[in-house]
């Protein structure tokens, strides 16, 4: 894998007159048979949150589906999270 493509992202959206304060995880991590895994996870910050793993069949498609679900949630309001 190139040391340029993103691996890790964390995002959160936090809106106080809603009483919202969410978070979302997108990880790219290779599974025990070699394939490449998407791990999604979100819930509410400071609370346990749910997880779903997806697998592809390579790294590209993996890069690939984390950069999808980033714009989804980039238009939902969610903001990455700096440092």
């Amino acid at each position: 894998m190139a040391q340029d493509t993103i691996q890790y992202l964390v995002l959160h959206r936090c809106d106080p007159s809603c009483n919202m304060a969410r978070y979302y995880v997108l990880s790219i991590e290779p599974s025990l048979f070699g394939d490449a895994t998407l791990i999604r996870e979100w819930g509410r910050i400071g609370q346990r949150g749910q997880r779903r793993v997806e697998m592809y069949e390579n790294q590209s498609c993996a890069v690939e589906a984390l950069e999808i679900w980033l714009q989804r949630k980039q238009r939902r309001g969610y903001l990455l999270q700096s440092g």
